[in-house]
């Protein structure tokens, strides 16, 4: 069996579905991302990427936000699909 492969957010492509390991995170950012979805277990999927790749649009539970680079960064997860 294949070892799953961990990826930071930031470094999806386009189409790719990752279901959420770990946050590291601190404080109100931490809160607030767990307020809108971004939870352990919860599957997230690369919408959009900007031009020069800052922001990100990311779907998680039926709603699209855009992250920062400096917090997808800090959002690990396995990589489900690579959306081909």
């Amino acid at each position: 069996m294949d070892k799953p492969k961990i990826i930071q957010l930031v470094n999806g492509d386009k189409g790719n579905l990752i279901k959420i390991t770990s946050l590291h995170l601190d404080g109100v950012m931490r809160r607030r991302l767990l307020d809108l979805g971004f939870v352990k277990g919860a599957m997230v999927e690369v919408v959009r990427k900007s031009p020069l790749g800052d922001p990100i649009a990311f779907r998680v539970s039926q709603t699209t936000i855009a992250l920062r680079k400096e917090e997808s960064s800090r959002i690990e997860g396995e990589l489900v699909s690579d959306g081909k």
